[in-house]
């Protein structure tokens, strides 16, 4: 269900088409929430049946028409519920710690390649995410923009804060992972004493 709010928070900031929507989803909501064009738009479509997002028909190329979505009061009032409501945390479910636990039963080199796929996975998250929080801080992210245009200045340092907040966070885990990862590569070395990292 956590989709469903993270597309309302989206569309606070601007009604958008489907299209839109995936595109600013990865660049924004998706540092915290991943979903496929394939949840996406069959989500928004149900949401609108819901009556928390209102479906309007804009013009598309020569004929054709698309539909732009905006958060109804209800899906507001939903958002408000959602988000004040008490949350518990979900057990982890990540391959990469179970692959580790058994990293015993690999090669050495499967180890290490295993090992330099995260370091390389990581590292690139950590860069998006960094980018990401300084862009929020200089107020040129689009999505932030676009939300800020529609609030009192007065405001926007909350705002702002709270989504930098929420980076803070991921840019600490991404760290924690990088760091996990080197630790892996000791391990390895430490039961291969002959191969090097």
């Amino acid at each position: 269900m956590s989709l469903r709010y993270a597309l309302i928070a989206l569309l606070t900031g601007a009604p958008m088409t489907g299209y839109e929507v995936s595109k600013r989803f990865g660049a924004s909501v998706g540092h915290v929430w991943h979903a496929p064009d394939s949840q996406i738009y069959p989500e928004l479509r149900r949401m609108e049946a819901d009556g928390l997002l209102r479906g309007t028909p804009v013009p598309w190329g020569a004929s054709g028409t698309k539909t732009r979505y905006d958060v109804t009061p209800a899906g507001t009032e939903a958002f408000a519920e959602w988000i004040e409501a008490p949350h518990r945390p979900a057990p982890i479910r990540d391959p990469a710690y179970l692959r580790a636990a058994y990293l015993d039963r690999a090669a050495p080199e499967a180890a290490r390649a295993q090992l330099r796929e995260l370091r390389a996975f990581h590292a690139e998250q950590l860069a998006v995410l960094e980018a990401t929080r300084a862009s929020l801080l200089d107020l040129t992210h689009p999505v932030l923009a676009a939300r800020l245009s529609r609030l009192p200045e007065e405001s926007w340092g909350r705002v702002v804060a709270f989504r930098v907040y929420a980076y803070d966070g991921m840019i600490a885990r991404e760290r924690a992972m990088l760091d996990w990862v080197e630790a892996g590569f000791d391990v390895v070395a430490a039961h291969d004493p002959a191969a090097a990292t």
